[in-house]
């Protein structure tokens, strides 16, 4: 009677906090615009839709160190897309490491086909990832740089890169929950719906977050818009305004602007 051999395939994929940050779809992505320099034939090849591109390009540049991805908007040539050099070699290490995950896989089935079929189970077990679901629209991650007790409240100071804080306002309760410390890495979330948009440097508010960049993309709804502006480092937020707030503030692509969000509008979130 002919064995039963099993055989298993996989891809690998690379989660964090807030979900994926890299998969086979996503590096696909990558390398589609290296090749093709540009976001819309990368989507095509894939194949996603543009915006699923583009989103996908912001989420891996708001958690990646540096940028993976950027762009040129408008200009003499029409603008285009190219992966950094960092990004370069985070394909490159995905698809070193994609290798060594099958050979994984594939010494697995060999060991399960002498008999030792107990091992899968375990096996299963250390690949599954418990990871958070969210519908923030904004996920950002940083090192604690800041901290600030007060009687109820704490103020948590995050880095997210050289030319950016962000600051959040959490209890104390949740302060202790989360075993905040300097140094500490931590995600930060934000609704879209939380974020207003401005364009005049000499308005004040009472906001505590105030982070200028450039628009990049507006997204059209029956409604409202979707608008997403790049920070210097290269990060990007996300937006959702109505169409006469882009009509009264002039927004446009490539227009300067700025990112105002209330510190307690800021949720964080630490892993184990």
């Amino acid at each position: 009677m002919e064995q039963n051999l099993h055989r298993f395939k996989g891809r690998l994929e690379v989660e964090t906090g807030v979900g994926m940050f890299l998969g086979d779809k996503r590096i696909r992505l990558l390398e589609a615009i290296d090749q093709h320099g540009s976001i819309n034939s990368a989507a095509q090849y894939v194949p996603i839709s543009y915006k699923a591109a583009w989103d996908a390009v912001d989420a891996m540049n708001n958690l990646a160190d540096e940028p993976l991805v950027t762009r040129a908007v408008g200009g003499k040539n029409g603008g285009g897309t190219r992966l950094t050099d960092y990004g370069r070699r985070v394909v490159a290490l995905y698809r070193a490491l994609e290798v060594e995950y099958q050979s994984a896989l594939d010494r697995l089935a060999a060991s399960m086909n002498e008999g030792e079929s107990s091992s899968f189970s375990q096996f299963r077990q250390l690949l599954r990832r418990m990871s958070m679901k969210t519908s923030a629209r904004n996920q950002f991650v940083g090192a604690i740089v800041a901290l600030r007790a007060g009687e109820v409240d704490y103020e948590v100071r995050l880095k997210l890169d050289d030319a950016n804080e962000l600051v959040a306002v959490i209890t104390r309760e949740s302060a202790d929950n989360l075993g905040l410390a300097i140094g500490m890495e931590v995600y930060a979330l934000v609704k879209s719906s939380s974020v207003l948009l401005l364009t005049d440097r000499e308005v004040r508010t009472t906001a505590r977050n105030h982070l200028w960049g450039e628009v990049t993309t507006i997204h059209e709804g029956p409604v409202n818009s979707e608008v997403i502006m790049v920070l210097p480092g290269g990060k990007s937020i996300c937006a959702v305004v109505t169409h006469d707030s882009i009509a009264r503030l002039n927004l446009a692509v490539g227009a300067e602007v700025c990112a105002v969000f209330k510190a307690s509008s800021v949720i964080l979130c630490a892993q184990n």
